[in-house]
């Protein structure tokens, strides 16, 4: 996007939700972004310890 792209959508924001509601909007924005970061960490911290598991588990002693 170029930057008066940007600049008209920063209107149109402030135009549909009002100045004061935009800081809310962005707090709340900010904390889901969070959440979904910690979420998405412990997804791949999970699917790591699962892969090792699997390498690593009992071998089978053929009897």
């Amino acid at each position: 996007m170029r930057p008066w792209h940007w600049v008209v959508v920063i209107i149109v924001l402030v135009v549909v939700f009002g100045a004061s509601k935009l800081p809310d909007i962005a707090k709340n924005v900010g904390k889901s972004a969070k959440v979904l970061k910690k979420e998405m960490q412990e997804l791949t911290e999970d699917s790591d310890t699962d892969s090792n598991a699997k390498s690593t588990g009992p071998k089978d002693s053929g009897q």
